[in-house]
């Protein structure tokens, strides 16, 4: 007895033509916008669907949003490629699919020698009828309090660790990469010996980078 007309099956893996590509379930594709003037919309496959002959796929996303889809829009600390993995699904045509892309955990984007144009990176999941974020609190760092964006030079101090912009310690970012140590005004004022002009710019070893990333 064959397939009932217009029945669908799920797939494991969909080809995308024509870049011939592979897509499964749990990968991140690029999908066509309506105004082709916008960025593309980044989403996380589900589910692939086809119709009983194999043509015909629909891909069921979760989508992402970009800082400024979201309520409130982009903020300071909002990385140039950062999303917001949101709890909107929808189901698309698997044509409107560009290609696939990269959405690292905010660790893993962090330790990225060069970032690429398909490379993104996701700290926060967020409810799009709330404008709620979860988790709702993250690490500040700096006296201006502020998230870590992986975008902005920083520089580390050597005694507490904490982690500063070079303009929130009256210095410009030339100054701040030519220098050898660094003590922020509270560990030098402790510590008469700590030299505060005696700055260092080292790359962090575990989430935080101090210097803006190449692009491929």
């Amino acid at each position: 007895m064959g397939r009932p007309r217009g029945s669908k099956r799920t797939l494991d893996t969909f080809t995308i033509k024509p870049l011939n590509k592979p897509i499964k379930p749990g990968d991140c594709v690029l999908m066509k916008p309506a105004d082709p003037s916008n960025l593309s919309y980044v989403a996380r496959v589900e589910r692939i669907e086809s119709d009983s002959r194999g043509t015909n796929a629909r891909v069921h996303v979760r989508w992402y949003y970009r800082p400024e889809e979201s309520i409130g829009g982009r903020r300071q600390f909002h990385g140039s490629k950062e999303l917001f993995l949101s709890d909107h699904f929808d189901v698309q045509s698997a044509d409107t699919i560009e290609g696939k892309c990269t959405v690292h955990s905010f660790k893993s984007y962090t330790k990225l020698d060069a970032v690429g144009n398909d490379d993104f990176f996701c700290r926060f999941e967020y409810n799009c009828s709330t404008g709620a974020f979860t988790p709702d609190r993250v690490a500040v760092y700096c006296k201006c309090e502020m998230p870590y964006n992986p975008d902005d030079l920083m520089v580390q101090c050597e005694s507490c660790s904490d982690w500063f912009h070079p303009a929130c310690i009256e210095m410009t970012a030339e100054e701040a990469k030519r220098l050898d140590h660094f003590f922020c005004q509270n560990c030098s004022s402790e510590d008469p010996k700590k030299l505060q002009n005696s700055h260092a710019a080292s790359r962090h070893s575990d989430t935080k980078v101090d210097t803006k990333r190449r692009r491929r």
